[in-house]
């Protein structure tokens, strides 16, 4: 019999299976040499001794096998067990294989600990760079790998925990098996610290720790109440708060006792989170569960409060990291679709919407990694007020930017953009994560005021920062101006918290693009968003700038 003639094939449909007009996938890519804006940021911050490192572990993170991994990581949810077959307790959580191959690459990068083991000039911007570039390919694993790196400075604390688990923390090896510490080289660190009924307020706590006498590790305590959220609860220990007659005090309870019995530390359901699926958070009880304190009693906030401090700043590289793969997949596309007679990216109102998600990527990406030299130069007097002071307007800002920039984003893509086997889906679903983990925008906007109350020198440090780029944009100078106005009325000023932190953002933001971003890019900043526009959604950029050089620049290449 012979073949039908090629008309008639078309005739039975096969010719609108012919894929036309669709962009290959953003995919087997170097993200770092794709990306100009950390480039300059590497070397610019100190951290140009480690580009051959993070341009190899670039190489890995562009990799479609290693895309794949985030998307099998998310569609295969952890899974509670709480008892084995025979009855016993085990509270143990299965991942699926490609989030464990995901912690093990980041363990080995030194994500969580690398300028522990290996201070130096640039180390927390080698680190940063890198983080970026891995939680592009999937942010939630990256949430013990936080935990684990911000512990470290709370357990210096107390020396005789810290010889024994700061060593195995810091360890680039990752053994994700149940079983003691005791048999691992290297483990991860967690937190758990809010409760039902005070959220971000944990003073309201009502878990109590009994003094039950002194061993190896040093003073040891039973601790009895529940938390609310405990993130990545395989994790080996955890920093814990809980209530000692002085106050609220910081306690480390591993997951095993000393003889290698399984502690208290109850799992009692896994939160069903929108987003942030691959990393599991819990619920859980302690019954009688060991601790060892950590810090003097009393002082529980003032022990863990650098801890914050780390784990928000991770909040704000992750969310600066979803702007950034927001942007690339928006500009990937428009670069190759075409609608309408003419490819998107050449159409002028595409051009506004992309230039104008390029330039909110940039600015974040260029504030982040700032804030890593400050971090790196804590010696300086300078360098340590301003992290105190812009780390969390960094965190309020950034991370309550990063939704509507992922809704935009992936309306570029239309509708490819919200099924779950594009990452956009995928991004869109963690951007509200970074804004509420770690404190809220509110939680933040009281932080910077109670920096300030505490310490006055911080608001002097940040605009001594400021001042760098003063003189050369008069809008920005006029900004600024504004800005030290909205101090005066003290009365209101928690009142205004917001549009004070929104402000601090924006001109530090600014600050930053002018000294070191091209004249196309800061003058589109400034011109957008420090000068009234009547436009209040993405893609209401003001007439007679350079968009094609702002898209070029955001391209990956």
């Amino acid at each position: 019999m012979s073949e039908l003639p090629a008309p008639m094939q078309d005739r039975f449909g096969a010719a609108t299976h012919r894929v036309k007009n669709q962009p290959a996938p953003l995919e087997d890519y170097n993200p770092y040499l794709a990306d100009p804006v950390l480039q300059t940021a590497v070397k610019r911050e100190g951290a140009g001794w480690a580009e051959e490192e993070i341009c190899s572990f670039a190489e890995w993170t562009g990799r479609a096998e290693t895309i794949e991994l985030g998307f099998q990581a998310n569609a295969q949810k952890p899974r509670l067990r709480t008892h084995d077959r025979y009855g016993h307790r085990v509270d143990v959580v299965d991942f699926h294989p490609s989030y464990h191959a995901l912690m093990k690459a980041s363990i080995e990068q030194g994500l969580h600990s690398r300028p522990w083991r290996e201070p130096g000039p640039g180390a927390q911007v080698a680190r940063a760079a890198k983080y970026y570039l891995q939680a592009q390919v999937e942010a939630a694993h990256g949430c013990p790998i936080t935990m684990t790196f911000a512990a470290v400075p709370a357990l210096q604390h107390e020396p005789a925990l810290a010889r024994y688990w700061q060593a195995k923390a810091t360890a680039e090896h990752y053994d994700p098996r149940n079983c003691p510490d005791g048999e691992k080289q290297g483990v991860t660190l967690g937190m758990a610290m809010t409760e039902k009924q005070g959220g971000s307020d944990v003073r309201q706590n009502t878990t109590r720790a009994y003094f039950i006498g002194h061993d190896g590790h040093g003073k040891a305590y039973e601790l009895v109440g529940h938390k609310w959220f405990v993130s990545a609860p395989m994790c080996d220990a955890f920093l814990v708060l809980a209530q000692l007659d002085a106050g609220l005090t910081c306690f480390l309870v591993p997951r095993w006792r000393p003889d290698a019995s399984k502690n208290a530390l109850q799992i009692q359901q896994l939160k069903d989170k929108m987003g942030n699926v691959a990393n599991a958070s819990s619920e859980a009880e302690l019954r009688g569960a060991l601790g060892w304190r950590v810090g003097e009693p009393g002082r529980g906030v003032r022990t863990i409060i650098e801890m914050v401090g780390m784990t928000r700043y991770d909040c704000m590289i992750g969310s600066a990291a979803g702007m950034r793969q927001a942007t690339a997949q928006a500009v990937h596309h428009a670069s190759q679709r075409k609608a309408f007679g003419a490819t998107l990216s050449e159409q002028p109102l595409m051009q506004n919407l992309l230039a104008d998600l390029a330039l909110e990527s940039e600015a974040a990406a260029t504030y982040m990694m700032r804030m890593a030299r400050a971090m790196d130069n804590q010696h300086d007097e300078h360098e340590r007020l301003l992290s105190r002071i812009a780390t969390p307007v960094g965190k309020y800002w950034i991370c309550k930017r990063t939704p509507s920039h992922a809704y935009e984003a992936m309306e570029v893509i239309g509708g490819t953009g919200v099924i779950e086997t594009h990452i956009m889906a995928r991004l869109f679903r963690e951007s509200p994560v970074n804004a509420i983990w770690e404190g809220s925008g509110n939680v933040q906007c009281l932080d910077i005021l109670r920096a300030i109350g505490r310490e006055p020198a911080v608001l002097e440090a940040y605009f001594a920062e400021l001042n760098r780029a003063s003189g050369s944009e008069p809008a920005f100078d006029r900004f600024v101006g504004q800005l030290k106005a909205q101090f005066a009325d003290r009365e209101t000023l928690e009142y205004r918290a917001r549009q004070v932190a929104d402000s601090m953002a924006l001109a530090l933001q600014a600050a930053l693009l002018i000294q070191h971003a091209p004249s196309a890019v800061a003058d589109a900043f400034v011109a957008s968003r420090l000068q009234p526009q009547p436009g209040m959604n993405y893609g209401c950029l003001p007439s007679g700038l350079d968009c094609g050089a702002i898209i070029q620049r955001a391209r990956p290449q």
